[in-house]
């Protein structure tokens, strides 16, 4: 499989580790299997907004034979549907959200989803601490308005139910303070995330500030589908940023090894 926009090396001897992040596939993943075949990175770490249409194990598994290991984190999404958010269960483990990993030599910190005002402004106290504690507290909620009558035949969901049952599953992509605080006492090279920091023109300071905590080199995000020169904002930030564009792909050193395809939604 060839795909113009791989920008093969001119060699690859004695070349470092190599990780690949990929900016939002949102459901297709034949550039991934021509990064994987053009430059057998030893990991491959997607940036949310998978979107996939089957397990991601099974996706995974053509790349994983050829040894790139496939990382993730999920993007927001992520959960609009709940089979796509199941297919991305079926690889758990390589889900980085939350925590720090080595992945080829280089500690790997994830921080997925984006910040949703209704569960947790940074900038205000949370609503809920976790998703657990909002799932908790939905039910409590129902309990004391009772079961409440249900449309159709004896036993149907209630519209009611419907949207609450929605709303638990979209908000499983929605970061928490639970999330955050997690990583803020470990270290690692460098931090992976659906957001942005705030040299993106709607990026968060709290990313900033995780980033620093763990004392990053570098940051990689996805989610707003550009790919933006963030140069002007190293020394302030501390660290080196890089947003990957859609169904683009950088290295660890920040090289852009495929050019991102155009949105042409938000272009218009």
């Amino acid at each position: 499989m060839t795909d113009d926009r791989i920008k093969r090396p001119e060699t690859t001897e004695g070349a470092s580790p190599l990780i690949l992040f990929a900016g939002d596939v949102h459901g297709q993943f034949e550039h991934l299997s021509a990064a994987v075949a053009a430059w057998h990175p030893q990991a491959l770490v997607l940036l949310g907004d998978i979107e996939a249409p089957r397990p991601l194990a099974d996706i995974a598994a053509p790349w994983e034979v050829q040894g790139t290991a496939v990382w993730f984190i999920p993007g927001n999404h992520d959960s609009d549907r709940e089979d796509h958010w199941r297919h991305l269960e079926s690889l758990a483990e390589r889900n980085l959200h939350g925590r720090v990993v080595t992945v080829a030599g280089v500690r790997l910190a994830g921080l997925g989803g984006i910040f949703r005002g209704q569960m947790w402004d940074p900038l205000c106290a949370p609503a809920y601490v976790s998703h657990a504690a909002f799932v908790a507290g939905e039910r409590t909620s129902r309990r004391g308005r009772g079961a409440g009558a249900r449309a159709g035949r004896e036993g149907a969901p209630s519209p009611q139910d419907i949207a609450r049952a929605g709303q638990i599953l979209k908000h499983r992509s929605t970061i928490y303070p639970e999330d955050y605080e997690r990583l803020w006492d470990e270290t690692a090279d460098i931090l992976v995330t659906h957001e942005a920091p705030s040299c993106h023109p709607y990026g968060f300071t709290a990313i900033d500030e995780l980033a620093q905590a763990l004392g990053v080199k570098s940051l990689f995000h996805g989610h707003h589908h550009d790919c933006r020169d963030y140069r002007a904002w190293d020394r302030g930030l501390g660290f080196r940023a890089y947003g990957v564009g859609l169904r683009g792909l950088l290295d660890q050193e920040g090289v852009v090894r495929r050019v991102g395809d155009r949105d042409l939604e938000r272009g218009r």
